[in-house]
């Protein structure tokens, strides 16, 4: 193969995965605006919850649509219009907005980010099956890497030109990635998705009969559960709670993302081992890392390590469950199959920025982070017992 063939091959992994970059990063540019959005809306940190969960749950709710329309129209298709409605959010922002616009547009980045990794993981599984774990590895790197990039844009943008520059360049590149994939991308199941009559709705739900599936629908609600609230709220915490400056918590918040490049490497463990292992490996070092956050008080070191510990379990998950799952679903049904999956876990995952915002406020951060460690430890504790009867 020449270095244009092979480059050619990385097509629908790169733009595949710039996608995802740009609806990570939308999505992790609000949590550290949450501040400015306070001071010029005079609205709660409540308030400001429950719209991140109103994106969420929007979001939550176009996996199965998008997996199933995938499985009759074909993956790119779906992926590119993804990819155009977050731009038009992102764009909606660029400008001086009332709040009530302010949350439209999250919504709308909700609905474009929403159908994008479902569809993504079954068309890479498809374009690349002998390197599904590490493709999905690559693709959950480059979308944590928007996390990273994310705080460094509100503090360099934000500060220089207000919140709003930051939306403006990232619907440009939505729109552009959404054409280069609609030019350069090609699915290898489109002939017989394209003229299948589809697979009846009440079959995606047939697949809960099966003991072990159920059993890792319970893992990955826990974990997104957990996850979410972490990343909704991680930067407050860590000022309200750990008493640590806005930069060390701005800078803590880029390593949480930082320490993804693990994916890549948990990726190919998935490839090569029982990847029902790596899950709960993942998850229990997550759990070790949430709650050396719960008692670290005010030690820089003590925080530093349980980002880290959480950041390394939680990204070096993401791609394992995306294998796993793929070997759990019949490949007639892969779409619809992992969208309600991930219907279920990203709904859970939604309401994690409400309860944490209303205990946080209600109660105290350490309760609400409590609450986040026992959902997680719960999850790990299922995938050990599926990893002890594999």
């Amino acid at each position: 193969m020449t270095v244009r063939e092979t480059l050619a091959d990385l097509d629908a992994l790169v733009l595949a995965a710039g996608i995802w970059f740009l609806a990570k990063f939308l999505r992790y540019a609000f949590p550290p605006l949450f501040p400015a959005f306070s001071t010029e809306y005079g609205v709660s940190n409540a308030a400001l919850g429950v719209a991140f969960t109103a994106m969420m749950l929007v979001y939550a709710l176009l996996q199965f649509p998008s997996g199933a329309l995938a499985d009759r129209l074909g993956r790119v298709p779906v992926i590119a219009a993804g990819a155009v409605v977050a731009a038009a959010g992102a764009l909606a922002l660029s400008v001086d907005v009332p709040y009530l616009v302010l949350v439209a547009a999250m919504v709308l980045v909700g609905a474009g980010t929403g159908v994008h990794k479902t569809v993504a993981v079954g068309l890479l599984s498809a374009t690349y099956p002998s390197r599904t774990g590490r493709s999905l590895g690559v693709l959950d790197t480059f979308g944590a890497f928007g996390g990273v990039v994310a705080p460094a844009a509100v503090v360099l943008l934000a500060d220089a030109a207000g919140w709003h520059a930051v939306f403006l360049p990232a619907g440009l590149l939505g729109l552009a990635l959404a054409g280069l994939f609609v030019a350069r991308v090609d699915d290898p199941d489109r002939d017989e998705q394209t003229t299948s009559g589809g697979t009846p709705a009440r079959a995606y739900l047939g697949l809960f009969r099966d003991a072990r599936f159920s059993a890792f629908v319970l893992v990955t609600v826990g974990f997104s559960f957990a996850y979410n609230g972490v990343v909704a709220f991680l930067p407050l915490y860590l000022t309200d709670a750990a008493g640590v400056s806005d930069g060390v918590a701005n800078a803590l918040y880029a390593g949480l993302f930082v320490v993804s490049l693990v994916q890549p490497v948990t990726g190919e463990l998935a490839d090569r081992f029982s990847r029902i292992r790596v899950v709960a490996g993942t998850l229990a070092l997550a759990s070790v890392g949430l709650g050396a956050l719960l008692v670290a008080g005010a030690s820089p070191l003590v925080l530093t390590l349980g980002v880290v510990a959480f950041g390394l379990g939680s990204h070096g998950f993401r791609p394992v469950r995306g294998a796993y799952l793929v070997d759990l679903v019949p490949e007639s049904m892969a779409g619809g199959g992992l969208g309600v999956v991930r219907t279920i876990l990203m709904g859970a995952g939604a309401l994690a920025p409400a309860v944490v915002g209303v205990v946080s406020e209600g109660v105290s951060y350490v309760a609400a982070f409590s609450l986040l460690l026992l959902s997680l430890a719960a999850a790990a504790v299922v995938a050990l017992w599926l990893a002890r009867s594999d």
